[in-house]
């Protein structure tokens, strides 16, 4: 049985993943969130660690849960989900660089910064977070600039 619900939960996945690849969003939102479910289910079951859902599957639906979200222009719902993929795995950097693109966005700078630093942290070579990282900087010093 626990076999089974461990295969019934990498084919959600699976298929969650396919249509996200396709653009068929709300689908892999339907079937993210029901995997995310399945894992809370088998936690609280007291499944083995590992047995169904290992963090890296699970932080991955919830920082692409959060992109489709983020799709949507729902920020605030989509950074949550980039916080518990965080919180699942914390050394899963693109979570981070995500959230970040989040806060920049609404001006929130200082957190945002603190998102690309932690990218960069775990993974020095990210590009995008470079330059992020210095766009950030940037328009935090000319938002400083115009209000004094």
């Amino acid at each position: 049985m626990e076999g089974e619900q461990g295969q019934e939960s990498r084919a959600t996945l699976g298929l969650a993943q396919a249509l996200f690849q396709k653009g068929e969003h709300a689908e892999a939102e339907t079937l993210y969130s029901a995997y995310i479910r399945q894992c809370a289910c088998a936690a609280s079951a007291g499944a083995p660690a590992g047995s169904e859902c290992s963090p890296e599957d699970l932080a991955t639906a919830y920082n692409n849960r959060g992109q489709i979200k983020y799709f949507r222009v729902d920020f605030y719902e989509a950074m949550d989900d980039y916080t518990s993929a965080i919180e699942v795995r914390p050394e899963f950097e693109v979570p981070y660089y995500n959230r970040g693109l989040i806060l920049y966005r609404l001006g929130y700078f200082d957190d945002a910064l603190e998102d690309f630093k932690k990218v960069l942290e775990l993974n020095p070579g990210f590009q995008d977070a470079i330059l992020s990282l210095k766009q950030t900087m940037l328009d935090k010093e000319e938002k400083q600039r115009r209000n004094y």
